[in-house]
Protein backbone atom coordinates (compact mmCIF):
# COMPACT_ATOMS: atom_id res chain seq x y z
CA UNK A 1 0.00 0.00 0.00
CA UNK A 2 1.65 3.43 -0.96
CA UNK A 3 0.65 5.98 2.10
CA UNK A 4 2.05 9.15 0.22
CA UNK A 5 -1.48 10.61 0.90
CA UNK A 6 -0.85 10.23 4.77
CA UNK A 7 0.74 13.22 6.32
CA UNK A 8 1.48 12.73 10.26
CA UNK A 9 2.39 15.70 12.51
CA UNK A 10 5.23 14.78 14.65
CA UNK A 11 5.04 16.51 18.15
CA UNK A 12 8.96 15.71 19.82
CA UNK A 13 11.30 17.63 21.63
CA UNK A 14 14.22 15.16 21.46
CA UNK A 15 16.21 15.12 18.37
CA UNK A 16 17.60 11.49 18.86
CA UNK A 17 13.65 10.15 19.22
CA UNK A 18 12.35 12.97 16.47
CA UNK A 19 14.62 11.41 13.92
CA UNK A 20 14.21 7.87 14.83
CA UNK A 21 10.90 8.03 14.67
CA UNK A 22 10.84 10.26 11.42
CA UNK A 23 13.22 7.77 9.60
CA UNK A 24 11.01 4.72 10.33
CA UNK A 25 8.03 6.63 8.96
CA UNK A 26 9.54 8.02 6.21
CA UNK A 27 10.65 4.19 5.33
CA UNK A 28 6.91 3.32 5.61
CA UNK A 29 6.04 6.25 2.79
CA UNK A 30 4.09 8.40 5.34
CA UNK A 31 4.88 11.83 4.66
CA UNK A 32 5.93 13.31 7.98
CA UNK A 33 5.84 16.76 9.55
CA UNK A 34 7.62 17.78 12.49
CA UNK A 35 7.11 20.35 15.76
CA UNK A 36 9.15 20.28 18.76
CA UNK A 37 6.78 22.46 21.21
CA UNK A 38 3.03 22.71 21.58
CA UNK A 39 2.77 26.29 20.04
CA UNK A 40 4.99 25.57 16.67
CA UNK A 41 2.54 22.24 16.51
CA UNK A 42 -0.49 24.40 16.84
CA UNK A 43 0.45 26.33 13.82
CA UNK A 44 1.42 23.30 11.69
CA UNK A 45 -1.87 21.51 12.71
CA UNK A 46 -3.64 24.44 11.45
CA UNK A 47 -2.04 24.69 8.17
CA UNK A 48 -0.88 21.47 7.44
CA UNK A 49 -4.40 19.29 8.45
CA UNK A 50 -2.38 16.31 9.23
CA UNK A 51 -4.08 12.56 8.82
CA UNK A 52 -2.70 11.99 12.23
CA UNK A 53 -0.71 13.26 15.29
CA UNK A 54 1.95 11.30 17.07
CA UNK A 55 2.35 13.38 20.14
CA UNK A 56 4.84 13.68 23.05
CA UNK A 57 3.48 14.54 26.18
CA UNK A 58 6.76 16.43 27.78
CA UNK A 59 7.37 19.34 26.00
CA UNK A 60 9.12 22.31 26.57
CA UNK A 61 6.22 25.42 26.79
CA UNK A 62 3.53 23.27 27.62
CA UNK A 63 2.16 20.21 28.75
CA UNK A 64 1.01 17.68 25.11
CA UNK A 65 -2.11 17.18 26.96
CA UNK A 66 -3.35 21.27 26.26
CA UNK A 67 -2.21 20.42 22.53
CA UNK A 68 -4.98 17.04 22.59
CA UNK A 69 -7.35 19.51 24.34
CA UNK A 70 -6.94 22.37 21.13
CA UNK A 71 -6.89 19.52 18.78
CA UNK A 72 -9.78 17.69 19.91
CA UNK A 73 -11.69 20.77 19.86
CA UNK A 74 -10.89 21.35 16.37
CA UNK A 75 -11.09 17.99 14.71
CA UNK A 76 -11.40 13.70 15.33
CA UNK A 77 -7.64 13.72 14.06
CA UNK A 78 -6.40 10.53 15.52
CA UNK A 79 -3.85 11.60 18.34
CA UNK A 80 -1.20 8.79 18.99
CA UNK A 81 0.80 9.82 22.78
CA UNK A 82 4.00 8.95 22.66
CA UNK A 83 5.55 9.29 26.02
CA UNK A 84 8.12 8.05 29.07
CA UNK A 85 5.08 8.56 31.14
CA UNK A 86 4.01 5.21 32.17
CA UNK A 87 2.10 5.87 35.03
CA UNK A 88 -1.86 4.45 34.75
CA UNK A 89 -3.48 7.94 35.61
CA UNK A 90 -1.21 9.69 32.86
CA UNK A 91 -2.43 7.06 30.48
CA UNK A 92 -6.16 7.19 31.56
CA UNK A 93 -6.35 11.06 31.32
CA UNK A 94 -4.99 11.41 27.62
CA UNK A 95 -7.46 8.10 26.79
CA UNK A 96 -10.11 9.81 28.66
CA UNK A 97 -9.45 13.22 27.11
CA UNK A 98 -9.49 11.87 22.94
CA UNK A 99 -6.36 10.13 22.67
CA UNK A 100 -6.84 7.29 20.03
CA UNK A 101 -3.99 5.32 21.49
CA UNK A 102 -1.22 5.75 24.03
CA UNK A 103 2.40 4.16 23.70
CA UNK A 104 5.24 4.38 26.20
CA UNK A 105 9.23 4.90 25.56
CA UNK A 106 10.73 2.52 24.55
CA UNK A 107 8.65 1.27 22.07
CA UNK A 108 9.24 -0.97 19.29
CA UNK A 109 9.32 0.13 15.36
CA UNK A 110 6.61 -2.62 14.11
CA UNK A 111 4.86 -1.81 17.13
CA UNK A 112 4.42 1.85 16.72
CA UNK A 113 3.46 1.03 12.77
CA UNK A 114 0.99 -0.95 14.03
CA UNK A 115 -0.57 1.47 15.62
CA UNK A 116 -0.45 4.00 13.34
CA UNK A 117 -2.04 1.87 10.52
CA UNK A 118 -4.68 1.29 13.15
CA UNK A 119 -5.48 4.53 14.41
CA UNK A 120 -5.77 5.81 10.44
CA UNK A 121 -7.89 2.57 9.33
CA UNK A 122 -9.92 3.27 11.84
CA UNK A 123 -10.38 7.13 11.26
CA UNK A 124 -11.04 6.13 7.88
CA UNK A 125 -13.72 4.03 8.63
CA UNK A 126 -15.61 6.29 11.34
CA UNK A 127 -15.45 9.38 8.55
CA UNK A 128 -16.32 7.39 5.35
CA UNK A 129 -19.12 4.31 7.16
CA UNK A 130 -19.44 5.23 10.54
CA UNK A 131 -22.38 2.26 11.61
CA UNK A 132 -24.67 2.17 8.87
CA UNK A 133 -28.14 0.26 8.66
CA UNK A 134 -27.06 -3.13 7.06
CA UNK A 135 -23.69 -2.31 8.56
CA UNK A 136 -21.18 -5.40 9.07
CA UNK A 137 -17.69 -5.48 11.24
CA UNK A 138 -15.33 -7.90 10.28
CA UNK A 139 -11.93 -8.43 11.87
CA UNK A 140 -10.44 -12.22 11.01
CA UNK A 141 -12.76 -14.50 10.92
CA UNK A 142 -14.91 -12.68 13.23
CA UNK A 143 -18.44 -10.96 11.82
CA UNK A 144 -20.63 -8.59 13.75
CA UNK A 145 -24.16 -7.91 12.03
CA UNK A 146 -25.15 -4.51 14.01
CA UNK A 147 -28.77 -4.69 12.72
CA UNK A 148 -29.57 -8.71 13.75
CA UNK A 149 -27.23 -7.56 17.13
CA UNK A 150 -25.44 -11.20 15.96
CA UNK A 151 -22.02 -12.10 16.63
CA UNK A 152 -20.11 -15.19 14.48
CA UNK A 153 -16.60 -16.52 14.97
CA UNK A 154 -15.76 -18.96 11.74
CA UNK A 155 -19.56 -18.98 10.68
CA UNK A 156 -20.70 -20.11 14.29
CA UNK A 157 -23.16 -17.54 16.21
CA UNK A 158 -21.64 -16.88 19.61
CA UNK A 159 -24.79 -16.10 21.88
CA UNK A 160 -23.84 -13.53 24.41
CA UNK A 161 -25.56 -12.04 26.70
CA UNK A 162 -27.10 -8.33 25.86
CA UNK A 163 -24.75 -6.60 28.17
CA UNK A 164 -21.72 -8.88 26.57
CA UNK A 165 -23.22 -8.18 22.58
CA UNK A 166 -22.88 -3.99 23.67
CA UNK A 167 -19.69 -4.24 25.11
CA UNK A 168 -18.65 -5.99 22.15
CA UNK A 169 -20.33 -3.96 19.37
CA UNK A 170 -18.62 -0.48 21.22
CA UNK A 171 -15.04 -1.74 21.24
CA UNK A 172 -15.92 -2.78 17.29
CA UNK A 173 -17.09 0.87 16.26
CA UNK A 174 -14.02 2.48 18.34
CA UNK A 175 -11.94 -0.81 16.47
CA UNK A 176 -7.91 0.59 17.24
CA UNK A 177 -8.94 3.02 19.82
CA UNK A 178 -8.21 2.16 23.32
CA UNK A 179 -11.17 2.68 25.70
CA UNK A 180 -10.75 3.27 29.15
CA UNK A 181 -12.62 1.35 31.72
CA UNK A 182 -14.25 4.57 32.67
CA UNK A 183 -15.60 5.07 29.55
CA UNK A 184 -16.59 1.62 28.37
CA UNK A 185 -18.78 1.59 32.09
CA UNK A 186 -20.66 5.22 30.81
CA UNK A 187 -21.68 3.64 27.37
CA UNK A 188 -22.80 0.45 28.74
CA UNK A 189 -24.59 1.25 31.93
CA UNK A 190 -24.48 5.08 32.07
CA UNK A 191 -23.12 5.63 35.19
CA UNK A 192 -20.37 3.96 38.03
CA UNK A 193 -20.47 2.26 40.75
CA UNK A 194 -18.22 0.85 43.36
CA UNK A 195 -17.97 -2.58 41.41
CA UNK A 196 -18.11 -1.41 38.16
CA UNK A 197 -14.59 -2.22 36.94
CA UNK A 198 -15.29 -5.83 37.84
CA UNK A 199 -18.82 -5.64 36.57
CA UNK A 200 -16.90 -4.69 33.23
CA UNK A 201 -13.87 -7.27 33.61
CA UNK A 202 -16.16 -10.82 34.99
CA UNK A 203 -18.60 -9.39 31.31
CA UNK A 204 -15.05 -9.79 29.42
CA UNK A 205 -14.07 -12.71 31.12
CA UNK A 206 -17.29 -14.15 30.00
CA UNK A 207 -16.93 -12.87 26.34
CA UNK A 208 -13.33 -14.16 25.64
CA UNK A 209 -14.91 -17.72 26.88
CA UNK A 210 -17.14 -17.84 24.64
CA UNK A 211 -14.91 -16.43 21.97
CA UNK A 212 -12.74 -18.88 22.47
CA UNK A 213 -9.73 -16.94 23.59
CA UNK A 214 -7.12 -17.91 25.72
CA UNK A 215 -5.29 -16.14 28.89
CA UNK A 216 -2.51 -13.56 26.86
CA UNK A 217 -4.39 -14.21 23.17
CA UNK A 218 -4.82 -11.05 21.19
CA UNK A 219 -7.12 -12.13 18.30
CA UNK A 220 -9.76 -9.94 18.92
CA UNK A 221 -9.79 -7.84 22.41
CA UNK A 222 -6.36 -6.95 23.81
CA UNK A 223 -6.53 -5.38 27.34
CA UNK A 224 -4.10 -3.13 28.91
CA UNK A 225 -4.44 -3.76 32.99
CA UNK A 226 -5.56 -0.49 34.75
CA UNK A 227 -6.42 0.93 31.87
CA UNK A 228 -8.56 -0.49 29.28
CA UNK A 229 -9.76 -2.52 26.55
CA UNK A 230 -9.01 -2.07 22.70
CA UNK A 231 -10.71 -4.09 19.96
CA UNK A 232 -7.41 -5.49 17.36
CA UNK A 233 -7.83 -3.99 14.15
CA UNK A 234 -4.68 -4.80 12.34
CA UNK A 235 -5.53 -8.50 11.36
CA UNK A 236 -8.14 -7.42 8.61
Amino acid sequence: MNNNKYKILLVEDESNIRNLVSTMLEASEYRVITATTCKEAETMFASHMPDLIILDLGLPDKNGLELLNYVRNESLTPIIILSARTDEHDKVEALDMGANDYITKPFGSAELLARVRSALRNNRHCSEEGKLPGGKFILGDMVIDYDARQIFIGGNEIKLTQTEYNIVALLSEYSGKMMTYSAIIKTIWGYPDEGSIKKLQVNMANIRKKFGIKPGDKSYIINELGVGYRMNSDKN
